[in-house]
């Protein structure tokens, strides 16, 4: 079993120091992984910010290959913030409804479509200025960091969270957002040449084997490292 990471502290300014054999060897193995198998969605195409962050709006709560479907008529429908911010929410309601949460969706994507017109599209440049914009969680302001300014944050949601825990050991908090160990560790395995495809990689991967239930555990890329596989 991999032993990748020990505690100084136990305050809320708790730093940890991870194995840094045990990272590169992780992250050597789901970048080869993921350049055999990763998916190929529209908006990981997609060359303008407005674009990937709609597509990350669409993913909150819903399937990749459900929002693979609807994606292209969405952004034909709206391809820029300013067409986004003159539809009337019942226009967002009803074209939104299939693939559900349309009421939030619709009210959220508004909401920042009008912040987003009002500065022709520029976006801050730090996670509390990106946290203060309406709709942007801390997930979708990690995601803008990422995809919109080339910063190497981690896109930690449950699925990643999962991978990581199974190769790396257990969380303590049950609020993923506020866990210190795995927001550090997963911006450290994500700090690679290519922070976008590291992540990409892991999300790919928690889809394809890393199921919540049954794992797909002999045909995982990271078996022989992994602490979860080890315990089996």
């Amino acid at each position: 079993m991999t032993k990748v990471v020990k505690r100084r502290s136990i305050s809320s300014q708790t730093q940890f120091q991870f194995d840094e054999h045990a990272i590169r060897d992780f992250r050597q193995r789901i970048l080869i992984w993921y350049r055999q198998n990763g998916r190929q969605f529209r908006w990981r195409q997609a060359k303008s910010c407005y674009e990937r962050i709609i597509a990350e709006l669409l993913l909150q709560r819903t399937q990749a290959n459900t929002i693979a479907k609807f994606y292209k008529g969405f952004i034909e429908r709206f391809p820029s913030w300013n067409k986004l911010a003159r539809a009337t929410e019942e226009d967002l309601r009803a074209l939104l409804l299939p693939i559900g949460l349309w009421r939030r969706r619709a009210r959220s994507m508004m909401a920042l479509a009008s912040e987003m017109a009002k500065t022709q599209g520029q976006l801050p440049t730090t996670r509390d200025e990106l946290e203060r914009l309406p709709g942007i969680s801390q997930y979708l302001a990690s995601s803008i960091l990422l995809l919109c300014h080339g910063k190497r944050e981690a896109l930690i949601d449950v699925n990643m969270a999962r991978v990581l825990e199974r190769v790396f050991g257990k969380r303590n908090l049950a609020d993923i957002r506020y866990d210190p160990y795995l927001q550090e560790l997963a911006r450290t395995v994500v700090s690679a040449e290519d922070p976008i495809a590291c992540n990409w990689a892991i999300i790919d991967l928690a889809a394809a084997v890393c199921h919540p239930n049954t794992p797909k555990c002999s045909r995982c890329p990271v078996n022989q490292i992994c602490a979860y596989v080890a315990l089996q």
